[in-house]
Protein backbone atom coordinates (compact mmCIF):
# COMPACT_ATOMS: atom_id res chain seq x y z
CA UNK A 1 0.00 0.00 0.00
CA UNK A 2 1.14 3.49 -1.31
CA UNK A 3 0.11 6.78 0.96
CA UNK A 4 0.52 10.03 0.55
CA UNK A 5 0.42 11.98 4.18
CA UNK A 6 -3.00 11.94 5.05
CA UNK A 7 -4.43 15.69 4.78
CA UNK A 8 -5.73 17.90 7.27
CA UNK A 9 -9.44 18.15 8.20
CA UNK A 10 -11.71 19.95 5.64
CA UNK A 11 -11.01 23.55 5.77
CA UNK A 12 -7.74 23.42 7.43
CA UNK A 13 -5.20 24.65 4.61
CA UNK A 14 -1.87 23.42 4.46
CA UNK A 15 1.35 25.02 4.03
CA UNK A 16 3.23 22.22 2.49
CA UNK A 17 3.89 22.04 -0.92
CA UNK A 18 1.10 19.57 -2.80
CA UNK A 19 0.81 18.50 -6.58
CA UNK A 20 -2.37 20.11 -7.99
CA UNK A 21 -4.13 19.49 -11.24
CA UNK A 22 -3.96 22.82 -13.34
CA UNK A 23 -4.78 21.51 -16.41
CA UNK A 24 -6.95 19.11 -18.29
CA UNK A 25 -7.24 17.70 -21.16
CA UNK A 26 -8.88 14.65 -23.36
CA UNK A 27 -8.90 12.87 -26.90
CA UNK A 28 -11.45 10.48 -28.34
CA UNK A 29 -11.32 9.39 -31.89
CA UNK A 30 -14.37 9.74 -34.07
CA UNK A 31 -15.67 6.45 -34.87
CA UNK A 32 -18.52 5.39 -32.75
CA UNK A 33 -18.99 1.49 -32.00
CA UNK A 34 -22.48 1.74 -30.69
CA UNK A 35 -24.49 -1.04 -29.27
CA UNK A 36 -26.67 -1.65 -32.62
CA UNK A 37 -23.43 -2.10 -34.59
CA UNK A 38 -22.15 -4.74 -32.37
CA UNK A 39 -25.06 -6.39 -32.61
CA UNK A 40 -24.29 -6.91 -36.35
CA UNK A 41 -21.03 -8.54 -35.00
CA UNK A 42 -21.51 -10.54 -32.00
CA UNK A 43 -24.45 -12.40 -30.79
CA UNK A 44 -25.36 -9.35 -28.26
CA UNK A 45 -28.59 -6.74 -28.28
CA UNK A 46 -28.49 -3.15 -26.65
CA UNK A 47 -30.66 -4.02 -23.94
CA UNK A 48 -28.83 -7.20 -22.77
CA UNK A 49 -25.59 -4.53 -23.02
CA UNK A 50 -26.78 -1.68 -21.36
CA UNK A 51 -28.05 -3.54 -18.31
CA UNK A 52 -25.36 -5.09 -17.24
CA UNK A 53 -22.75 -2.62 -18.16
CA UNK A 54 -24.39 1.21 -18.74
CA UNK A 55 -22.62 1.19 -22.13
CA UNK A 56 -24.57 2.12 -25.02
CA UNK A 57 -21.60 3.04 -27.53
CA UNK A 58 -17.69 3.61 -27.43
CA UNK A 59 -14.96 4.90 -29.75
CA UNK A 60 -12.47 3.01 -31.99
CA UNK A 61 -9.65 4.47 -33.18
CA UNK A 62 -8.97 3.54 -36.75
CA UNK A 63 -6.30 3.23 -39.41
CA UNK A 64 -2.86 1.75 -40.16
CA UNK A 65 0.06 1.89 -37.65
CA UNK A 66 -2.11 4.05 -35.10
CA UNK A 67 -1.36 3.72 -31.48
CA UNK A 68 -2.19 5.04 -28.40
CA UNK A 69 0.62 7.95 -28.61
CA UNK A 70 -1.32 9.12 -31.58
CA UNK A 71 -4.08 10.06 -28.96
CA UNK A 72 -1.86 10.89 -26.23
CA UNK A 73 -0.10 13.73 -28.33
CA UNK A 74 -3.55 15.56 -29.34
CA UNK A 75 -3.97 15.50 -25.12
CA UNK A 76 -0.80 16.78 -24.42
CA UNK A 77 -0.41 19.10 -26.86
CA UNK A 78 -4.51 20.26 -25.86
CA UNK A 79 -3.60 20.41 -22.67
CA UNK A 80 -0.20 22.78 -23.27
CA UNK A 81 -2.60 25.40 -25.17
CA UNK A 82 -4.96 25.35 -22.37
CA UNK A 83 -2.40 25.89 -19.91
CA UNK A 84 -0.33 28.52 -21.99
CA UNK A 85 2.81 26.77 -21.40
CA UNK A 86 5.53 25.30 -24.14
CA UNK A 87 6.24 21.98 -24.21
CA UNK A 88 9.29 22.22 -23.79
CA UNK A 89 8.75 23.48 -20.14
CA UNK A 90 7.49 19.91 -18.86
CA UNK A 91 9.91 17.82 -16.93
CA UNK A 92 8.34 14.65 -16.59
CA UNK A 93 5.87 12.99 -18.33
CA UNK A 94 4.41 9.62 -16.69
CA UNK A 95 2.15 7.48 -19.59
CA UNK A 96 -0.45 5.23 -18.01
CA UNK A 97 -1.28 2.31 -20.19
CA UNK A 98 -1.66 -1.52 -20.77
CA UNK A 99 -1.56 -0.71 -24.81
CA UNK A 100 1.87 0.91 -25.65
CA UNK A 101 2.61 1.21 -28.99
CA UNK A 102 5.28 -1.09 -28.59
CA UNK A 103 6.92 -3.39 -26.06
CA UNK A 104 10.05 -0.83 -25.82
CA UNK A 105 10.83 2.11 -26.18
CA UNK A 106 8.17 3.67 -23.62
CA UNK A 107 4.96 5.15 -25.20
CA UNK A 108 6.04 7.92 -22.62
CA UNK A 109 9.18 8.62 -24.98
CA UNK A 110 7.39 8.52 -28.44
CA UNK A 111 4.51 11.16 -26.78
CA UNK A 112 7.28 13.62 -25.61
CA UNK A 113 9.02 13.33 -29.13
CA UNK A 114 5.71 14.14 -30.87
CA UNK A 115 4.33 16.54 -28.80
CA UNK A 116 7.52 18.54 -28.49
CA UNK A 117 8.55 17.86 -24.43
CA UNK A 118 12.32 17.27 -25.35
CA UNK A 119 13.24 18.37 -22.20
CA UNK A 120 11.43 15.87 -20.55
CA UNK A 121 12.07 12.08 -19.81
CA UNK A 122 9.17 9.80 -19.10
CA UNK A 123 8.16 6.45 -18.41
CA UNK A 124 5.14 4.08 -18.71
CA UNK A 125 3.55 2.76 -15.74
CA UNK A 126 1.28 -0.51 -16.13
CA UNK A 127 -1.79 -0.95 -12.92
CA UNK A 128 -4.07 -1.95 -15.89
CA UNK A 129 -7.77 0.50 -14.77
CA UNK A 130 -5.63 1.88 -11.57
CA UNK A 131 -3.19 3.15 -13.65
CA UNK A 132 -3.87 6.71 -14.07
CA UNK A 133 -4.50 6.81 -10.19
CA UNK A 134 -0.95 5.03 -9.57
CA UNK A 135 0.43 7.54 -12.07
CA UNK A 136 -1.00 10.51 -10.45
CA UNK A 137 0.48 9.71 -7.03
CA UNK A 138 3.69 9.03 -8.89
CA UNK A 139 3.84 12.43 -10.59
CA UNK A 140 2.37 14.08 -7.20
CA UNK A 141 5.50 12.94 -5.33
CA UNK A 142 8.04 14.39 -8.06
CA UNK A 143 6.30 17.71 -7.34
CA UNK A 144 6.33 17.44 -3.45
CA UNK A 145 10.08 16.46 -3.48
CA UNK A 146 10.44 20.14 -5.21
CA UNK A 147 12.44 17.78 -8.20
CA UNK A 148 9.91 18.87 -10.79
CA UNK A 149 7.67 21.82 -11.18
CA UNK A 150 5.16 20.17 -13.95
CA UNK A 151 4.35 17.12 -14.67
CA UNK A 152 2.15 15.43 -17.13
CA UNK A 153 0.54 12.52 -16.15
CA UNK A 154 -1.15 10.53 -19.40
CA UNK A 155 -4.17 7.92 -19.13
CA UNK A 156 -5.39 6.16 -21.88
CA UNK A 157 -5.01 2.88 -23.99
CA UNK A 158 -6.56 0.98 -27.01
CA UNK A 159 -8.38 -1.32 -26.01
CA UNK A 160 -9.45 -2.15 -29.26
CA UNK A 161 -5.86 -3.49 -29.91
CA UNK A 162 -6.56 -6.55 -27.85
CA UNK A 163 -10.12 -7.58 -27.92
CA UNK A 164 -11.52 -10.27 -29.47
CA UNK A 165 -14.75 -8.99 -30.83
CA UNK A 166 -16.36 -12.32 -31.17
CA UNK A 167 -15.71 -12.70 -27.51
CA UNK A 168 -19.18 -10.89 -26.06
CA UNK A 169 -18.27 -11.33 -22.39
CA UNK A 170 -15.45 -8.72 -23.18
CA UNK A 171 -15.91 -6.78 -26.63
CA UNK A 172 -18.92 -5.26 -25.35
CA UNK A 173 -16.86 -3.76 -22.00
CA UNK A 174 -13.81 -1.61 -23.37
CA UNK A 175 -13.30 1.06 -26.02
CA UNK A 176 -10.44 3.98 -27.11
CA UNK A 177 -9.22 7.11 -25.28
CA UNK A 178 -6.69 9.11 -23.24
CA UNK A 179 -6.71 12.16 -21.30
CA UNK A 180 -3.63 14.21 -19.46
CA UNK A 181 -3.24 16.70 -16.35
CA UNK A 182 -1.15 18.49 -15.85
CA UNK A 183 0.39 19.00 -12.31
CA UNK A 184 2.54 22.04 -10.67
CA UNK A 185 2.82 22.67 -7.24
CA UNK A 186 0.56 24.69 -4.66
CA UNK A 187 1.03 25.99 -1.30
CA UNK A 188 -2.24 26.92 -0.52
CA UNK A 189 -3.56 23.43 0.56
CA UNK A 190 -4.82 22.72 -2.65
CA UNK A 191 -4.43 19.62 -5.08
CA UNK A 192 -3.65 15.80 -4.84
CA UNK A 193 -3.74 15.39 -0.41
CA UNK A 194 -4.29 11.42 0.49
CA UNK A 195 -4.31 8.50 -1.55
CA UNK A 196 -4.63 4.83 -0.71
CA UNK A 197 -3.16 2.27 -3.53
CA UNK A 198 -3.71 -1.72 -3.23
CA UNK A 199 -2.31 -4.48 -5.03
CA UNK A 200 -3.11 -8.26 -4.85
CA UNK A 201 -1.58 -10.00 -7.56
CA UNK A 202 -3.98 -13.38 -6.84
CA UNK A 203 -6.62 -11.91 -8.86
CA UNK A 204 -4.56 -12.08 -11.77
CA UNK A 205 -6.19 -15.64 -12.89
CA UNK A 206 -9.15 -13.60 -13.61
CA UNK A 207 -8.26 -10.49 -15.56
CA UNK A 208 -5.41 -10.62 -17.56
CA UNK A 209 -3.66 -10.90 -21.58
CA UNK A 210 -2.30 -14.74 -21.12
CA UNK A 211 0.26 -14.64 -23.89
CA UNK A 212 3.04 -11.31 -25.14
CA UNK A 213 4.94 -11.06 -22.08
CA UNK A 214 8.15 -12.84 -21.66
CA UNK A 215 6.53 -15.61 -20.07
CA UNK A 216 4.09 -16.60 -23.04
CA UNK A 217 6.46 -14.61 -26.17
CA UNK A 218 4.15 -14.46 -29.11
CA UNK A 219 4.23 -17.39 -31.46
CA UNK A 220 2.13 -18.92 -33.85
CA UNK A 221 0.50 -21.18 -31.14
CA UNK A 222 -0.37 -18.11 -29.09
CA UNK A 223 -1.63 -16.22 -31.78
CA UNK A 224 -4.10 -19.33 -33.16
CA UNK A 225 -5.20 -19.87 -29.64
CA UNK A 226 -6.43 -15.66 -29.26
CA UNK A 227 -3.97 -15.81 -26.29
CA UNK A 228 -2.96 -12.03 -27.08
CA UNK A 229 -6.55 -10.61 -26.33
CA UNK A 230 -8.20 -9.67 -23.02
CA UNK A 231 -9.31 -12.50 -20.78
CA UNK A 232 -12.39 -12.07 -18.24
CA UNK A 233 -14.10 -13.98 -15.75
CA UNK A 234 -16.83 -11.52 -15.44
CA UNK A 235 -18.28 -13.01 -12.11
CA UNK A 236 -15.68 -12.50 -9.77
CA UNK A 237 -14.09 -9.45 -11.27
CA UNK A 238 -17.10 -8.20 -10.71
CA UNK A 239 -17.34 -9.07 -6.73
CA UNK A 240 -13.57 -8.00 -6.34
CA UNK A 241 -14.02 -4.43 -8.02
CA UNK A 242 -17.32 -3.66 -6.11
CA UNK A 243 -16.55 -4.93 -2.64
CA UNK A 244 -13.13 -3.50 -2.99
CA UNK A 245 -13.30 0.35 -5.11
CA UNK A 246 -16.36 0.93 -2.39
CA UNK A 247 -14.31 0.21 0.60
CA UNK A 248 -11.54 2.24 -0.60
CA UNK A 249 -13.20 4.74 -1.65
CA UNK A 250 -15.48 5.24 2.35
CA UNK A 251 -12.18 4.56 3.64
CA UNK A 252 -10.43 7.45 2.56
CA UNK A 253 -13.08 9.97 3.21
CA UNK A 254 -13.11 8.52 6.88
CA UNK A 255 -9.70 9.12 6.90
CA UNK A 256 -9.98 12.38 6.10
CA UNK A 257 -12.84 13.28 8.08
CA UNK A 258 -14.49 13.92 5.20
CA UNK A 259 -18.95 13.19 4.92
CA UNK A 260 -21.17 13.43 2.01
CA UNK A 261 -21.91 16.57 1.94
CA UNK A 262 -18.01 17.68 2.23
CA UNK A 263 -17.70 15.84 -1.50
CA UNK A 264 -18.30 18.02 -4.28
CA UNK A 265 -17.24 14.86 -6.74
CA UNK A 266 -16.78 11.33 -6.84
CA UNK A 267 -14.72 10.39 -10.01
CA UNK A 268 -14.70 6.82 -10.60
CA UNK A 269 -13.09 4.33 -13.20
CA UNK A 270 -15.67 3.79 -16.02
CA UNK A 271 -16.38 0.07 -16.04
CA UNK A 272 -19.32 -0.99 -14.75
CA UNK A 273 -22.38 1.15 -13.85
CA UNK A 274 -23.12 -1.10 -11.06
CA UNK A 275 -19.86 -0.68 -9.65
CA UNK A 276 -20.06 2.98 -9.90
CA UNK A 277 -23.27 2.83 -8.25
CA UNK A 278 -22.39 0.82 -5.40
CA UNK A 279 -19.26 2.80 -4.50
CA UNK A 280 -21.30 6.15 -4.37
CA UNK A 281 -23.97 4.39 -2.55
CA UNK A 282 -20.73 3.32 0.21
CA UNK A 283 -20.02 7.02 0.45
CA UNK A 284 -23.42 8.07 0.93
CA UNK A 285 -23.28 10.10 -2.06
CA UNK A 286 -26.17 10.99 -4.31
CA UNK A 287 -26.24 10.24 -8.29
CA UNK A 288 -25.49 13.77 -9.08
CA UNK A 289 -22.20 14.06 -7.28
CA UNK A 290 -20.95 11.19 -9.80
CA UNK A 291 -19.20 11.74 -12.70
CA UNK A 292 -20.76 9.52 -15.37
CA UNK A 293 -19.25 8.52 -18.87
CA UNK A 294 -19.48 5.71 -19.39
CA UNK A 295 -22.34 5.54 -21.61
CA UNK A 296 -20.33 7.10 -23.97
CA UNK A 297 -16.74 5.72 -23.68
CA UNK A 298 -17.07 2.27 -21.90
CA UNK A 299 -14.02 1.25 -20.21
CA UNK A 300 -10.90 3.03 -21.71
CA UNK A 301 -9.29 1.69 -19.08
CA UNK A 302 -6.76 3.87 -17.66
CA UNK A 303 -8.17 7.01 -19.99
CA UNK A 304 -11.74 6.93 -17.81
CA UNK A 305 -10.82 9.06 -14.96
CA UNK A 306 -9.01 11.90 -16.74
CA UNK A 307 -11.59 11.74 -19.16
CA UNK A 308 -14.16 12.39 -16.58
CA UNK A 309 -12.34 15.21 -15.56
CA UNK A 310 -11.98 17.09 -19.03
CA UNK A 311 -15.71 16.34 -19.67
CA UNK A 312 -16.58 17.99 -15.88
CA UNK A 313 -13.85 20.69 -15.83
CA UNK A 314 -16.51 23.70 -16.77
CA UNK A 315 -18.14 22.34 -13.82
CA UNK A 316 -15.69 21.90 -11.62
CA UNK A 317 -15.29 25.12 -8.82
CA UNK A 318 -11.82 25.69 -7.28
CA UNK A 319 -11.35 24.35 -3.23
CA UNK A 320 -14.09 21.38 -4.45
CA UNK A 321 -13.42 18.12 -2.88
CA UNK A 322 -13.22 15.30 -5.21
CA UNK A 323 -12.31 11.68 -4.43
CA UNK A 324 -10.77 9.30 -7.50
CA UNK A 325 -11.47 6.00 -7.17
CA UNK A 326 -10.65 2.89 -9.91
CA UNK A 327 -9.97 -0.79 -9.74
CA UNK A 328 -7.94 -3.07 -12.55
CA UNK A 329 -6.94 -6.18 -13.78
CA UNK A 330 -3.85 -7.49 -11.02
CA UNK A 331 -5.97 -6.46 -9.53
CA UNK A 332 -4.87 -3.06 -8.36
CA UNK A 333 -7.06 -0.39 -6.47
CA UNK A 334 -6.87 3.23 -4.73
CA UNK A 335 -8.71 6.08 -4.11
CA UNK A 336 -7.52 9.65 -4.24
CA UNK A 337 -8.45 12.63 -2.45
CA UNK A 338 -7.77 16.12 -3.66
CA UNK A 339 -8.79 19.42 -3.93
CA UNK A 340 -9.54 20.90 -6.90
CA UNK A 341 -7.02 23.82 -8.24
CA UNK A 342 -8.98 26.14 -10.06
CA UNK A 343 -12.04 27.46 -11.52
CA UNK A 344 -13.64 25.56 -14.76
Amino acid sequence: MTNLRPAPAPGHASMRTTAAITAVQGHVPEFVLSNALLETMVDTNDAWITERTGIKERRILKGKDQGLSVMAVEAVKGLCAKRGIDPMEIDLLICCTVTGDMQFPATANLICDKAGARNAWGFDLNAACSGFMYGLVTGSQFIESGRHKKVVVVGGDKMSSIIDYTDRSTCIIFGDGAGAVLLEPNNDGLGVLDSILRADGSGCQYLHQKAGGSMRPASHRTVDAKEHFVYQEGKAVFKFAVTNMADVSAEIMERNKLTAEDVAWLVPHQANKRIIDATAHRMGLDESKVMLNIHKYGNTTSGTIPLCLWEWESRLKKGDNLVLSAFGGGFTWGAIYLKWAYGG
